[in-house]
């Protein structure tokens, strides 16, 4: 996740019929394949070789006319050698350059027909909204557009192209994510401007809502427990999962701008201006409660002490966040279910466990 060619998830606005969710267990698998069918509909560019990838197409003229409406300036994009690839969750990613200044863009594509305009204008509007804080460095998102061709209509996104490196400080990234988390608060409460996805699972963010705990058990947990069909388990015990959960959120967090997927795969370090800077990408963005990022953080490891403590040099974490740790992880790990299968849903089990034990 540290090329510079795979900096920004491919995000998805397309939820699920609720009604899908409850089908019988026996079904699941063709369900699962109906859900995924139209993600890999969105991989329109598999070729690596530029050529390929910008053959038959004024896709590029497309995206340098965005560019130019978007920096106010004449940009004329042509494909680099690097090619192209499929990237996270179906998108096509890859790289230009402009031809008069030399400098590079990063661009997703995917195909309209799949969602890929709603997918990827959700994406642009969550690294905006990180952008726009100022406070840490995420890929700048340039433009957003769609190209209408011949037999393919192709939804884009175009963000700054970022050379990662090594010897960045986790000191530093500490305190600059929670900067963003003190400084980004809504006045609308908790959700987004836009549903997306937590990788490739729809994630809903709509509507807004004032009480932490209603949004965490609608949109986030609740959402969850149906598209793993309760997580295997009784309606008695989900019901007592989702009123022990209630209360252990009734703390009242401020609605903080958070990633919504900070594993370590999701954050790095580049040279800019000579400057080696932590870098977030690929979020699921959405105003939330804080100590859903850092809890993240604790999943899959890749974050150091130094980070820890940069963070709460900045805004220090309050009382019983250890709790509310394995409640806002559950979620993230019911994901890997929808997404993966395998172990991950007897890990949920056994954390639904610790959480009716809190």
């Amino acid at each position: 996740m540290r090329l510079s060619l795979s900096l920004v998830t491919f995000l998805s606005t397309s939820l699920l019929n609720e009604s899908i969710a409850f089908a019988p267990t026996s079904t699941k698998s063709a369900i699962a394949r109906n859900i995924y069918s139209s993600f890999s509909s969105s991989k329109v560019f598999m070729a690596t070789d530029p050529s390929e990838i910008y053959s038959g197409s004024s896709l590029l003229d497309s995206c340098s006319q965005a560019c130019t409406n978007s920096l106010g300036t004449d940009i004329k994009l042509k494909p680099t050698t690097g090619g192209g690839a499929s990237g996270g969750g179906g998108a096509s990613v890859s790289a230009a350059i402009d031809e008069a200044t030399g400098k590079k863009y990063f661009i997703k594509s995917a195909s309209v027909n799949g969602g890929g305009a709603s997918m990827l204008r959700a994406e642009y509007l969550g690294v905006k909204e990180m952008s726009d804080t100022q406070t840490i460095k995420v890929p700048t998102p340039i433009a957003f557009g769609e190209h209408h061709g011949p037999g393919r209509d192709i939804a884009f996104c175009v963000f700054e192209y970022l050379e990662f490196c090594g010897g960045g400080s986790g000191y530093e990234l500490g305190k600059q994510l929670a900067t963003m988390h003190k400084q980004g608060i809504s006045s609308q409460g908790f959700g987004f401007h836009v549903d997306n996805t937590i990788g490739a699972t729809p994630q809903p963010n709509l509507p807004w809502m004032d009480n932490w705990a209603d949004f965490w058990d609608e949109h986030r947990l609740g959402h969850m427990l149906k598209l793993t069909y309760n997580a295997g388990l009784d309606k008695e015990t989900v019901d007592k999962l989702r009123v022990k959960t209630r209360k252990l959120l009734s703390h009242n967090p401020q609605p903080s701008l958070i990633h919504g997927d900070l594993w370590g795969g999701n954050k790095g370090y580049a040279k800019v201006d000579g400057e080696v800077v932590p870098v977030i990408f690929d979020p699921a963005t959405y105003y939330g409660d804080r100590e859903a990022d850092v809890a993240m953080t604790y999943l899959f490891g890749g974050f150091g002490s130094d980070f820890y403590e940069g963070y709460e040099e900045v805004w220090p974490l309050p009382e019983g966040h250890e709790k509310r740790k394995t409640v806002y992880n559950l979620y993230h790990i019911l994901n890997h279910d929808v997404l993966f299968g395998g172990g991950y849903i007897r890990q949920a089990q056994g954390m639904i466990s610790q959480i009716l034990k809190m």
